[in-house]
């Protein structure tokens, strides 16, 4: 071979050398952007799970809530006395039952704040719920007067018994009628308990006394017994309480929401 030919060859071998790597730093090139993509989406994906999770701590309930409550069958109290007839339909479309009131409504109420409760001129409603609540003494049905944390109530006579309508101030929880409806209207999102309710009604709750009325207080709550302090009962959404004082204990009354509650 010539020394032309050689160097002809040289620089021919040497080229082949240099395009070697080329493919192989493609490939490089193409493993890096593969393993961008990879840990962009895993980060994706991260950053949702985190965003879920978020979300399902953020949407548990208080630590007040129904899920936190002792609940109990109601086999554990043995032989209960059926809870008879619910009373003729009150003008919510709810029963109201027939028997006294178990205490006024307290007119005088001072319309000052009360557990951190206000009393305003109008009904809020950015949380806007409604719990029942049924009283028995000594086996006997006792009314939830109406006019609860409405100072000054004005009722509307309506044919299905009294409406309170008007007062001087709302309280975020009150009563329009006595049917043991528990209007929840407050501005803010907040727990609320049946000890809050029952300080605005100006009444004592206790293990011991509902109101006027003393002797053991057996509680129920959406049908089961409930163990513990009958003031942390939560007052959640179609929630059902009843507070039986005394004996004869009734077995749980449930009512049905109608539209608009």
């Amino acid at each position: 071979m010539t020394s032309g030919k050689r160097a002809k060859a040289q620089r021919r071998a040497g080229g082949r050398q240099a395009a070697a790597p080329a493919p192989r730093r493609a490939a490089v090139r193409g493993r890096r952007r593969r393993l961008g993509v990879t840990v962009a989406a895993a980060v994706v994906v991260g950053a949702g799970v985190a965003i879920g999770l978020s979300a399902s701590a953020g949407s548990a309930p208080g630590e007040g809530g129904s899920r936190h409550l002792r609940l109990e069958p109601l086999s554990a109290l043995g032989r209960l006395r059926p809870a008879g007839s619910p009373g003729p339909i009150g003008p919510e479309g709810v029963p109201v039952p027939v028997g006294p009131a178990l205490a006024v409504a307290a007119p005088a109420a001072s319309q000052q704040s009360v557990d951190g409760i206000e009393c305003e001129t109008s009904e809020q409603t950015l949380f806007h719920i409604h719990t029942h609540l049924t009283v028995f003494v000594d086996g006997s049905p006792r009314q939830v007067p109406y006019g609860i944390g409405i100072p000054g109530a004005e009722t509307q006579a309506t044919p299905q018994g009294p409406f309170v309508g008007t007062g001087s101030c709302f309280y975020w929880l009150h009563t329009h009628a006595a049917d043991g409806i528990i209007h929840i209207e407050s501005p803010v999102r907040r727990p609320y308990t049946l000890g809050d309710f029952f300080d605005i009604w100006q009444e004592p709750l206790g293990a011991n006394e509902v109101g006027p009325a003393a002797g053991r207080v057996t509680a129920f709550y959406d049908g089961k017994l409930y163990v513990g302090d009958p003031r942390n009962l939560p007052l959640e959404a179609h929630a059902q309480i009843q507070l039986d004082v005394g004996r004869p204990i009734v077995a749980p009354v449930s009512i049905h929401f109608p539209a608009g509650l």
